[in-house]
């Protein structure tokens, strides 16, 4: 799965920043940047943070939206705070058949770009965060659903996504091993030159497939990972900008995970 994530400014703006255009990247932070939680250092989805994200019908310039789909059905906050935990993720396979997924799957798909992000590995009792990110640490886009949703009662609009997930590479499986989950996850980590082919558009009949193909595991071979502080808890330190330092971990050094 991936509710724990790292996501500065800069990342974000990786996409807008391909046109090198100066003044337009200036009115993106002047106006959209107050009304994110960036930097995020880290953040769990379980506290929805706000960030940019880059959809469909605005393919080169961010929007701010909230971590956590909220499906267009939905007919008030109550069922909103009663659903929304639940949609921090959609799993890949399934997102043309759920009911809160499928409609965004169909027609409003998103790239949230991230430097990184954390899974919780499991050993002996006891869950030990990794940090998650491109050998070359560059950032990279994650595939995501969006929508957005209006409450009647106050005519406010909320906008909202989730990250698509798929099976987990060997490196991954090997990390996100938590024995309550049937399998290991990680979310859809999609290479530049498919970036376009999330977001396209495509006929009712092809869509299916077409985006089907795009749920493969990121190759291992491109990523690293390290052991970090605490993120749940007493210990936690919370978002700071060493919250992705690495930390040695005694009791894993029994453990060869790589």
């Amino acid at each position: 799965m991936c509710y724990d994530i790292k996501a500065q400014l800069e990342s974000q703006l990786k996409r807008a920043m391909r046109d090198f255009d100066e003044h337009a990247i200036e009115e993106i932070k002047e106006k959209l940047l107050r009304h994110t939680d960036l930097p995020i250092y880290h953040s769990s989805g379980f506290k929805h943070p706000k960030l940019l994200i880059y959809t469909n019908e605005s393919p080169q310039t961010p929007i701010v939206s909230q971590w956590g789909l909220v499906p267009h059905w939905v007919k008030d906050k109550k069922q909103l705070y009663g659903l929304w935990n639940k949609t921090l993720n959609a799993r890949g396979e399934t997102i043309f058949e759920k009911p809160s997924f499928r409609a965004s799957a169909k027609n409003k798909r998103c790239l949230i770009f991230v430097d990184g992000f954390y899974e919780h590995h499991h050993f002996k009792g006891e869950t030990y965060p990794h940090y998650i990110y491109r050998k070359d640490g560059e950032p990279f886009a994650m595939a995501g659903l969006w929508g957005e949703w209006t409450d009647k009662e106050t005519g406010e609009v909320l906008n909202t996504f989730s990250i698509v997930t798929t099976e987990a590479n060997p490196m991954m499986a090997k990390i996100h091993n938590n024995p309550k989950l049937p399998e290991p996850r990680m979310p859809v980590i999609l290479p530049e030159e498919l970036e376009d082919k999330w977001l396209e558009e495509y006929d009712d009949e092809l869509i299916k497939e077409a985006i089907q193909v795009l749920l493969e595991p990121y190759p291992e071979e491109g990523m690293t990972s390290h052991t970090v502080d605490k993120l749940r808890g007493k210990a936690y330190k919370g978002n700071i900008e060493e919250i992705d330092d690495k930390v040695i971990y005694p009791e894993l050094q029994q453990q060869e995970l790589f």
